[in-house]
């Protein structure tokens, strides 16, 4: 009797440990949820993962990533990474440089020039649209001929004749063909002198896309150039293809050193240091490791501030990175500026957002759910050649909130299984398994209830 005991005990452990492993996970399970809006046709959809969705796992390797649909059924999904390329030689090219006149007291924004170009569509010379008299012209910027780099631009470094001090900004725009231009946002660089020492800032980031021509527009007078080079490589991420993350809070265990703990391993490929003291100029270096317990290996060192100039702030927190899988950032600042003050600075991340393709199945509205430490990677691969045509995106709405558990759910009946790529084995499993279990269950029951004879003497 006790032999038949431990296997019955043993047969309901085994179906108890089934039970649990073939439950479908419910939709509170997950620590944050998103909407999406899908567009196309469909049924296969395609959604960027945005970095803060992928701060939100609680598994390095996005094992606990689902799409739902309206009743809460896990949709077949794969996941894909976009690897950011080995680091490249920065190509740098001097280009010809011709300045934009215009008058003195003219009010356009824009100089009316005549361009000259070669047949190869390179300039050959700049001039105003009408003569102007000598001392009555006004320089306002400068036409930069890009066209002969077909990679992306992705730097602009300029030097100037004028001694004068401070920060300078400029509006940039870049054309193909001189006539449409389209906005590159501003630029800022600045001479200046700190703690006995001279400090320049030359450098301006670029939108990572290729132009033939680009165009530099001072409110006022502009400076006088005396090089120009630009910085291509086609390695390099245009800006506005990067997702961003929200703001992480750091530790400052030394002076004038500040450490960020990422979530999860991240590609990161530009940050931004929230600097809130007015007044700030400091030269910086960055450096990252995988974990806790490896070495410091550097990324990038820089100028960060943040100073107010005629009424203007000007303002410098952002560096690009070179792509490289850190968990943690450390921040040494060069105390001689000043430092960055008693309140240690909030970083932002960038990184190339991670694609997820999955079916859509069931009805809708469909959601992202992502952070739970029980779940399995369910993501299965996709053929290649599949047609994706359809787009999803996370709607933008308030702030995701946390998702609470219930607590006490009802049971609830096995949702419909999910859309496959590929056969459910661990599911087919679990049942087979649910079923064996269920027939020693009765096998044992059946001999447990029969008449025994006399044991033999």
């Amino acid at each position: 009797m006790i032999r038949s005991s431990g296997w019955l005990v043993g047969a309901l452990a085994l179906c108890t440990v089934l039970s649990a492993l073939a439950a479908e996970q419910q939709p509170g399970d997950f620590a944050r949820q998103w909407p999406l809006a899908l567009s196309g046709a469909g049924p296969w959809y395609r959604l960027q993962l945005p970095v803060t969705a992928e701060f939100s796992a609680h598994q390095p390797d996005l094992g606990d990533l689902r799409v739902l649909n309206a009743a809460g059924a896990a949709q077949a999904y794969s996941l894909h990474r976009t690897s950011v390329p080995p680091a490249a030689k920065d190509a740098e090219t001097d280009v010809k440089f011709f300045p934009l006149y215009d008058a003195a007291d003219g009010t356009r924004r824009v100089p009316d020039v005549r361009v000259q170009l070669a047949a190869n569509g390179s300039v050959i010379d700049v001039q105003p649209a009408e003569e102007l008299e000598a001392g009555e012209e006004a320089l306002r910027g400068w036409l930069l001929d890009t066209s002969a780099i077909k990679a992306p631009l992705i730097n602009l470094n300029f030097d100037w004749t004028s001694e004068r001090e401070g920060f300078q900004r400029f509006t940039l725009e870049a054309s193909d063909d001189l006539q449409h231009w389209q906005s590159w946002g501003e630029g800022q660089v600045g001479r200046f002198s700190f703690a006995d020492e001279r400090i320049e800032q030359h450098d301006v980031d670029l939108a990572g896309k290729p132009a033939r021509y680009l165009r530099l527009l001072w409110p006022q007078s502009a400076p006088i150039l005396s090089s120009v080079q630009i910085t291509s490589d086609l390695s390099k991420a245009p800006a506005e293809s990067l997702s961003w993350s929200d703001p992480l809070s750091g530790r400052s265990d030394k002076p004038n050193e500040y450490i960020w703990q990422l979530p999860v391993p991240l590609a990161v490929e530009r940050v931004k240091f929230i600097v809130q003291q007015p007044n700030t100029l400091a030269p910086v270096a960055v450096y990252g490791r995988s974990d806790a317990n490896g070495s410091w290996q550097p990324l990038q060192n820089g100028l960060l501030y943040r100073l107010s100039q005629s009424g203007q702030d000007f303002v410098q927190d952002q560096m690009a990175m070179p792509g490289q899988v850190v968990r943690q950032i450390l921040l040494q600042v060069d105390d001689r500026g000043g430092g960055l003050g008693s309140t240690v600075p909030r970083l932002q991340v960038a990184a190339r957002p991670a694609q997820v393709v999955f079916k859509a199945e069931g009805d809708g509205p469909f959601t992202l759910a992502v952070g739970s430490a029980t779940v399995r990677s369910a993501a299965v691969p996709v053929a290649n050649g599949l047609a994706v045509t359809g787009e999803a995106q996370i709607v933008v709405a308030p702030a995701p909130r946390p998702v609470s558990k219930p607590a006490a759910p009802a049971a609830k009946a096995p949702a419909p299984a999910p859309a496959s790529l590929a056969p459910d084995w661990t599911h087919l499993a679990l049942w087979l398994g649910l079923l064996l279990a269920a027939v020693v269950l009765a096998v044992l029951a059946w001999g447990l209830g029969r008449p025994r004879s006399a044991r033999p003497r």
